[in-house]
């Protein structure tokens, strides 16, 4: 999946800011955006999505669609988090994110301590960076407000694993569900506690 916004400025010293959501959960994709915001509109609050209420996200997210450069939503599927792992998933879905954007960047400033290989330009990785860089936060709240919607989705075919209450992270309700219920297409298999309810059904 990548979803792509619209840029109205040439290619000349445009940083994009990138971001992932969605490494913690037992379920769904790893979802990851990249922005490069406009200098000349602002956007007040942009910092960890995490920090931020669904309602605040929500209305950042439209702000940011509608006055950033540009902006690419991309993700990486439970196949391919399983096959990887869920950190090289992550940097492929943020490196992904950057290819989608509608004009390449000359720079990227990405959340983290790793860039993803193969940047169609240079980067820096940067700890808390969606507390300390405008566009690393405009690409968290993307990117969180995204997957959220994603999981919003899966509850609709799945409700009763309660997916757009805990988002696929690992409460004790999830947890309650997967031994009752068992596990879906959407679960991440090499995930510990998805793997241990795997191995004993097959021990059963």
């Amino acid at each position: 999946m990548i979803q792509r916004g619209l840029t109205f400025r040439p290619a000349s010293g445009l940083i994009a800011g990138v971001d992932e959501a969605g490494r913690g959960p037992l379920a769904g994709d790893v979802v990851a955006a990249a922005v490069i915001l406009d200098p000349d509109q602002p956007i007040a609050g942009l910092t960890d999505s995490k920090a931020l209420t669904a309602k605040r996200r929500e209305r950042l997210s439209y702000e940011i669609k509608n006055l950033a450069l540009s902006w690419s939503i991309a993700s990486c599927t439970v196949a391919e988090i399983d096959e990887l792992n869920i950190l090289q998933a992550s940097l492929l879905a943020m490196r992904r994110a950057v290819e989608g954007l509608s004009v390449a960047p000359d720079f990227c400033r990405i959340d983290g301590n790793k860039l993803p290989e193969g940047l169609c330009c240079p980067g820096e990785a940067i700890v808390k960076g969606d507390f300390l860089v405008p566009a690393i936060g405009a690409a968290s709240i993307l990117a969180k407000v995204q997957r959220d919607a994603d999981m919003v989705v899966l509850d609709h075919e799945y409700p009763q694993y309660g997916f757009a209450r805990h988002k696929g992270y690992p409460t004790p309700a999830h947890l309650a569900a997967l031994k009752t219920l068992g596990v879906i297409p959407a679960h991440r298999r090499s995930y510990a506690p998805v793997k241990a309810i795997l191995a004993k059904r097959r021990a059963d």
